[in-house]
């Protein structure tokens, strides 16, 4: 518990901050298994729709420090490959 009051404002807004960050990290989870799904289910043009979307969402949370950048960066790269290549098959 808080000892003080600025603690106490403190542990309000990193709580408020982790509900709304746990909501954006989720969403992403989501976004990555539908264009999984629509690789997996050999539709390119559907991933396609769906890796442009989860590309911004990567950028929106890399910008907004939920996650790092590199890693938003690497997530891009690797799904862009894996629909290079689900397209070639």
């Amino acid at each position: 518990m808080a000892n003080t009051k600025s603690a106490a404002k403190s542990a309000r807004q990193s709580a408020r901050k982790r509900e709304l960050n746990a909501g954006v990290i989720t969403g992403l989870k989501t976004e990555q298994k539908k264009f999984r799904k629509a690789i997996a289910d050999g539709k390119p043009d559907v991933a396609k729709v769906e890796l442009v979307k989860l590309t911004s969402d990567l950028d929106k949370a890399a910008k907004r420090g939920m996650i790092h950048r590199n890693v938003a960066d690497r997530k891009k790269s690797r799904l862009a490959k894996a629909l290079v290549k689900a397209a070639k098959a």
